[in-house]
């Protein structure tokens, strides 16, 4: 202890530490007990819930700090063996957050390959740590033994995008992970059947709603886009059609009819799938619910 008397209160960090050297020696901002319960009163002194808030898909020895070896805290340049100190730390922090508690399994380059796909998607910070969940469990249940990294982070991507109705797509999450469509849908067909817990489908008014967003059509033709895919879905000649080429024929056919001209290769290019496909589910819709819309390119 460098014996100052200057302290910084951090507010953001709760807790109050020396200006000279960053040391917290006040920890009376930080909540050590739980709140008593309404409904189990005897439950509030149990530990349960103590301590900072730790993701699920990250590591049990993640303490969340972030250390640089060329500043301090106050934005001051350390010198030549205060850096050396800190870069020794944060080697031994890294090895041990990269270690994992449950299993011999190092997940740290899994992580990482998870981040960049997340950040290649634009995926909130919630998909990402429930894809690394996935990972995880899906390691200690032996599903991944055997496939290619980019596969498996695939699958836990996409599995974790459909357990929050996340609308995207498998060759879009295929081509962010640098991998094949058909690899990454064998690869989540064993996670889906071999986890304990179950992973819903997306429904078609998520991507329906995401395709309208990017192609900016009124709330009319979103309207009738719905009213169309309502009696699709109860149409049987439909149901072996892909759902995304359904969902933009509907709107390409909506956007027709409302007047608002949709090129095929505008709708295409949104929703993942080729013109031939679109013109093709196109003309097989129209011909079902009647009426013929002016021809576009």
């Amino acid at each position: 202890m460098c014996r100052s008397a200057r302290r910084i209160l951090d507010a953001a960090r709760q807790e109050t530490h020396c200006a000279d050297c960053g040391l917290v020696f006040d920890g009376s901002l930080v909540a050590d007990m739980p709140p008593a319960s309404p409904e189990d009163p005897g439950q509030a002194h149990s530990g349960r819930g103590v301590g900072p808030f730790n993701a699920p898909g990250g590591s049990k020895r993640n303490l969340g700090s972030t250390l640089t070896v060329s500043r301090d805290g106050q934005g001051r340049r350390l010198d030549w063996h205060r850096r050396y100190e800190f870069q020794h730390l944060r080697r031994v922090m890294q090895r041990q957050t990269s270690r994992v508690v449950d299993g011999p399994l190092d997940h740290s380059q899994a992580r990482s390959e998870i981040a960049m796909v997340a950040e290649r998607l634009g995926v909130p910070s919630v998909i990402q740590a429930e894809a690394e969940r996935i990972y995880g469990l899906a390691k200690v249940h032996g599903l991944y033994r055997g496939r290619s990294l980019p596969a498996t982070v695939g699958a836990s991507m996409y599995a974790a995008c459909r357990r929050y109705s996340l609308p995207r797509t498998l060759g879009e999450i295929a081509t962010a992970v640098g991998a094949t469509r058909a690899e990454v849908g064998r690869t989540f067909k064993v996670v889906q059947r071999g986890l304990p817990e179950t992973i819903p489908s997306i429904g078609l008014r998520s991507f329906l709603q995401r395709y309208a967003d990017e192609l900016a059509l009124s709330p009319s033709v979103r309207s009738h886009v719905e009213e169309m895919l309502a009696e699709a879905q109860q149409n049987p000649e439909l149901s072996g059609i892909s759902p995304h080429g359904l969902v933009a024929a509907l709107i390409y056919l909506a956007a027709e009819r409302n007047g608002e001209h949709r090129s095929r290769a505008q709708v295409a290019r949104v929703s993942s799938i080729t013109e031939v496909t679109l013109r093709s589910t196109s003309r097989l819709v129209e011909r079902l619910f009647g009426g013929s819309p002016d021809t576009g390119t």
